[in-house]
């Protein structure tokens, strides 16, 4: 979303790359011929409206039938993304709109976006993910008789007119993980590019690091073709993370990390170097469509600035996937904690910090913080417990409260105080969550802090918000507000 596509179009570049489980696993260096080359990446169409950028629906799946095996599988994400945080210190050296839909891998309240891919194009469901920076999709050479693949679950990529693997040893190539031992013949003219990723639970994808033209609508409603986007082809897909029920029946992920590979680092190139999302309440009906728009969306739209508070997006070189913010304090019906600042913070070492998350459900905050934000909750509610022996002495949550016959239950408000001298205040309804009929409990969870974890801001806490990711200016923009106007 710049301003103008023809005078003050901005180009995009991140030097830092890493990798996740939507977790990304080691970061590389970025040489300087590589930034030449992604500049020559083929060009967008660029007689479009200097207010338009790109809109896609995100649409959200609830896999698991229980809150308890949803809080288990958030548990699993978070682990994921922590262990990539540690592999990362051990390798230390126009705008587009489109709906946001929920699923899952290693994580419960991922949400899905659909993009056709190829020429003519393929319809795929991927997971947003701003937990990661590779872009792959699963992928098959059949060519003909591929009735074993249904339509949507698996790109045919010999039915492509636009499919172009990458060299091996291309640049574009060194910014993905390669197999041991890596296959690549340098006198070869047709040595393709492969990639591996292996995530911590053993799950893996590999195959080619392509490029591909990318069909998507834009927010005049609109097609666009964005040529030679960066992805990768799995031919090899496997491992509980990625297929299976908690996948939910997506195609693959779409990385939008801050690594220079990732979906929104190669559409910032082209639209400018922000992307926003608002996550609608999905337990409405029906639901309200959730977007996930590329491009400058706050600056082409009149009256947005005046509606936005920002908070500084912060850099940790152990986790450049990430996209981490400052918490300074905690306020619970209007007094703060009594929290030592020094919980929030990020070490010499990188670790703690907080970091915003599309990919997991619920929020997850350091131990001592969580304990004083419990023991205050605690304090203020002032509604009966549950019975015990109830479904919510099993469902792992540690507060939960009886509304069975109150009209409106009132529940203590939260407020985030951030970086930038602003201010976070969601709705109850967005950390207290019904685990069954009568029953809400506090959908925050704890992070120890002995481990090195950081705490971890989830979609449910982001839902009614417009969140504006402004790569450019280093910010992260909220308003309650500005979904309206998305």
């Amino acid at each position: 979303m710049v301003r103008s596509f023809k005078s003050k179009q901005r180009v995009c570049f991140p030097l830092s790359h890493g990798h996740n489980t939507h977790t990304e696993l080691h970061s590389t260096m970025v040489p300087l011929s590589l930034l030449f080359h992604l500049l020559l990446l083929a060009f967008v169409d660029l007689s479009a409206s200097t207010t338009e950028y790109l809109k896609l629906p995100l649409l959200h799946k609830t896999p698991f039938p229980t809150p308890f095996q949803s809080l288990s599988s958030d548990i699993q994400r978070l682990s994921l993304l922590h262990h990539s945080h540690h592999r990362h210190q051990s390798h230390r050296p126009t705008s587009s709109k489109s709906p946001l839909i929920s699923g899952a891998s290693s994580g419960s309240g991922q949400y899905f976006v659909s993009i056709r891919l190829g020429s003519p194009p393929q319809t795929l469901l991927l997971v947003a993910d701003t937990g990661s920076d590779l872009t792959w999709v699963r992928c098959s050479a059949c060519k003909t008789n591929c009735s074993m693949h249904p339509p949507g679950s698996t790109f045919l990529a010999r039915h492509s007119t636009t499919f172009s693997p990458t060299h091996c040893f291309s640049s574009l190539c060194q910014l993905v993980p390669q197999p041991n031992p890596n296959p690549c013949n340098h006198t070869r003219l047709h040595s393709t590019c492969r990639y591996e990723y292996v995530y911590s639970d053993g799950s893996k994808t590999s195959g080619f690091f392509s490029k591909e033209t990318t069909t998507l609508n834009t927010s005049s409603g609109r097609e666009m073709k964005l040529k030679s986007i960066a992805f990768g082809c799995g031919f090899h897909v496997s491992g509980p993370s990625l297929i299976g029920s908690s996948f939910n029946g997506a195609s693959g992920v779409m990385g939008l990390g801050r690594g220079p590979i990732s979906f929104a680092s190669q559409l910032g190139r082209r639209f400018g170097r922000s992307f926003s999302y608002c996550l609608m309440d999905y337990t409405l009906s029906p639901p309200p469509t959730s977007y996930l728009m590329i491009g400058d969306i706050v600056s082409t739209k009149k009256d947005n600035k005046s509606m936005m508070s920002y908070t500084p997006l912060l850099i940790n070189p152990d986790a450049p996937t990430f996209y981490y913010i400052a918490i300074k304090g905690v306020f619970v019906d209007g007094v703060k904690l009594p929290i030592d600042p020094s919980v929030w913070s990020l070490d010499e070492l990188g670790n703690g910090g907080t970091v915003i998350d599309s990919g997991t459900t619920l929020t997850f905050i350091t131990e001592p913080a969580y304990r004083e934000i419990l023991s205050a909750f605690k304090r203020e509610v002032k509604l009966p417990s549950p019975t015990p022996g109830g479904v919510s002495t099993q469902s792992g949550f540690d507060l939960c409260v009886n509304v069975t016959g109150v009209s409106r239950p009132r529940f203590p408000r939260l407020s985030l105080e951030l970086g930038g001298e602003s201010l976070y205040s969601p709705p109850p309804r967005n950390y207290f969550i019904d685990i069954s009929e009568g029953i809400k409990c506090l959908a925050i969870q704890p992070v120890e802090v002995e481990s090195g974890g950081f705490s971890v801001i989830g979609n449910l806490m982001q839902q009614g918000f417009l969140l504006e990711f402004d790569r450019g200016k280093s910010r992260l923009g909220f308003s309650r507000r500005g979904c309206a106007v998305s």
